[in-house]
C-alpha cells in the first residue's frame, strides 16, 4: 500500500509539472528586442510574451531596470520612445 501511494505521488507531482511547462510554452508567442535611451545611456533587451505588445513592455521594463532608480525614473524611462524594435512571433 505505501508503494502505491509514493508512485501516486510521484506521478501526480510529474502531471503538475508537466503541466507548467506546457502552460508556459503556450503563453509565449511573440519576442522583441529593442534598444532604450535614458539620461545619457542606452540598453537593449529583449523580452517575451502573449503578443507583440507584451513583448515590447517585457523588452522595455528590462531595459529601464537597469537605468532607472526610484519610481518617478522608472515610469519616466518607460514612457521614452525605443528604437530599434525589432519583434517576431
Amino acid at each position: 500500500m505505501r508503494k502505491g501511494r509514493v508512485l501516486l505521488l510521484l506521478l501526480a507531482i510529474a502531471v503538475f509539472v508537466g503541466y507548467l511547462v506546457y502552460g508556459s510554452l503556450q503563453t509565449v508567442r511573440a519576442e522583441c528586442e529593442l534598444c532604450v535611451a535614458f539620461r545619457g545611456q542606452e540598453v537593449c533587451r529583449t523580452g517575451s510574451g502573449a503578443n507583440e505588445g507584451e513583448a515590447r513592455r517585457a523588452a522595455q521594463r528590462a531595459a529601464c531596470a537597469v537605468m532607472a532608480t526610484g519610481m518617478d525614473e522608472s515610469i519616466a524611462c518607460q514612457n521614452v520612445l525605443p528604437s530599434p524594435v525589432r519583434c517576431r512571433s
